[in-house]
């Protein structure tokens, strides 16, 4: 037996097929890349020398346990709900007026209801308020 050309166990590894496969993830990368904000327009505003800042401030709408009415915290008659609204809407000059409604739980639906459909007449943006929940167990 000649132990002296006993082969040896090569410890190379091959990554031609592994330079193959990061070439194609980076170019599906690339190109998927380019298509997430396909409807972006980049463009360089103009500057301006006064810094106004313009809010919208929304409208709350509020309504207590005793049915009371509340706009802007100041108190308002239900039959001239919509009438103020009305004139708070004209005075702010908004393009799409948002109302906050904040309606206690216990009241009926229908209180509810009948604001709506006064900021579907108004062509107001509703959002109504809510609480968030806590955990059980916590």
């Amino acid at each position: 037996m000649n132990f002296s050309r006993r082969r040896r166990a090569s410890s190379h590894v091959e990554t031609g097929a592994m330079n193959d496969i990061m070439f194609f993830l980076m170019l599906f990368f690339l190109i998927v890349s380019t298509m997430v904000n396909p409807n972006v327009i980049k463009l360089l505003l103009p500057s301006a020398k006064s810094h106004v800042a313009v809010m919208k401030q929304p409208i709350t709408v509020s309504v207590n346990a005793a049915g009371e009415y509340y706009v802007n915290k100041k108190p308002v008659n239900g039959a001239n709900l919509e009438n103020e609204l009305r004139a708070l809407i004209g005075s702010n000059n908004l393009d799409v007026p948002t109302v906050v409604l904040r309606v206690d739980a216990s009241l009926n639906v229908q209180k509810l209801v009948d604001i709506l459909e006064m900021g579907n007449r108004l062509k107001i943006k509703m959002v109504m308020a809510t609480q968030a929940e806590k955990a059980a167990g916590r």
